[in-house]
């Protein structure tokens, strides 16, 4: 419990109102990962492939290139 009142105190806010400030990011994160699992069981292999093939050869626009550097 001292480290949560801590970490309250740090980002200025009441205990209370971190506690639901970090469940209300849990609540998110895990209808964030449903949302993402439903999509990706209606994936269709291979058909991200084709999308890509249409797409062409990448081409850098000016200033996107990479530095020499990573090379």
């Amino acid at each position: 419990m001292e480290d949560i009142k801590t970490l309250a105190s740090e980002d200025a806010v009441s205990v209370n109102q971190f506690l639901i400030q970090a469940a209300a990011e849990k609540v998110a994160a895990l209808k964030a990962r449903g949302y993402l699992a439903s999509r990706a069981a209606q994936a269709v292999p291979g058909e991200f492939s084709r999308v890509l093939a249409k797409a062409g050869a990448p081409v850098a626009l000016p200033g996107d290139e990479l530095p020499e550097s990573c090379g």
